[in-house]
């Protein structure tokens, strides 16, 4: 059964760093768009970033986080630095079984999600 597993997540400080990353299984995944996203309590899951022929990130974040992925591992990571407390969120890492040049920033365009990590920047 084809998963992805977050991990990374933790406790920092306002302008520390964390590096996420999301293993998946399967052989799909160098096929795939893979997205970050994050949720905040009582308020929708959002886009933070993805890959697939190119890189795309939520304003909020550019500058800040960077993708990276190793598709030899099935795994793709969400650096994060110059975190913020409103940076704190379980974040979810997302599959999409294509690539392209577009990336898909709504939580309908992908098929397959992992449990999410928490991260949460104290200020």
């Amino acid at each position: 059964q084809v998963q992805l597993v977050e991990s990374g997540g933790g406790l920092v400080q306002a302008g520390g760093s964390l590096r996420l990353s999301c293993s998946g299984s399967g052989s799909t995944f160098s096929r795939s768009t893979m997205g970050w996203f994050r949720q905040s309590p009582g308020k929708e899951r959002s886009f933070v970033g993805a890959s697939g022929f190119t890189t795309a990130y939520a304003d909020s974040v550019k500058g800040r986080f960077g993708i990276s992925r190793d598709n030899a591992k099935n795994t793709v990571y969400l650096q994060m630095n110059n975190l913020k407390p409103e940076d704190t969120a379980l974040y979810y890492c997302a599959q999409k079984r294509s690539v392209g040049w577009y990336i898909p920033r709504d939580v309908s365009g992908y098929e397959l999600w992992g449990q999410g990590t928490q991260v949460t920047v104290s200020s």
